[in-house]
């Protein structure tokens, strides 16, 4: 009757536990219908005014330089996210940030994470979104990228998180756009 899995817990514990689980669940969403919802937060109305930006390149982290060193292209980050807000055409690109309602500063980091034996790369793409004239950091926005072994997987999975990066950019602005992740 009681069959019992590899770590020895019975199968009708399971079915008990997994009962009270979902009872709690219900209970829960009981508890909160009729509450009204949590207020959003509103965004920094400079993000949304600014007319013109001016990107910085924070560069890689150490992880990952020989990477871009040995795609040939040290500055991918900065290149592909340049190319990418030009294309979007939202802001105008201006070569000073004193020329700048905003200041745009990508960066590409791979830190090692994992626990005990098993660890791995974790890569992402930080855009830090500052105000220009008083240098206050108004917004970060990390998106992650896949790792890949083969350069044409690499390119993909980096253009893939530059293009949701400027997604989720777009989010902020209150340009209504569902971010293909």
């Amino acid at each position: 009757m009681f069959h019992r899995n590899r770590q020895g817990v019975s199968r009708a514990m399971f079915e008990v536990a997994m009962a009270v689980t979902c009872g709690m669940a219900v209970n829960a969403v009981a508890q909160n219908a009729g509450k009204p919802a949590v207020a959003i937060a509103p965004m920094p109305t400079a993000i949304q005014t600014a007319k013109r930006v001016f990107l910085g390149y924070a560069g890689v982290d150490g992880m990952s330089i020989s990477a871009f060193r040995k795609s040939g292209d040290i500055n991918q980050p900065y290149n592909w996210f340049y190319m990418a807000m030009k294309n979007w055409g939202r802001y105008e690109l201006v070569g000073s940030p004193a020329d700048a309602d905003l200041v745009f500063e990508i960066s590409f980091a791979a830190p090692l994470v994992g626990a005990d034996k098993i660890s791995t790369f974790a890569p992402y793409l930080r855009l830090e979104i500052l105000d220009a004239k008083t240098h206050f950091l108004l917004w970060t926005i990390v998106e992650p990228v896949d790792g890949a072994y083969r350069k044409a997987t690499w390119e993909n999975n980096f253009n893939t998180g530059v293009t949701n990066l400027v997604s989720d950019l777009k989010n902020i602005t209150g340009e209504t756009h569902i971010a293909s992740k």
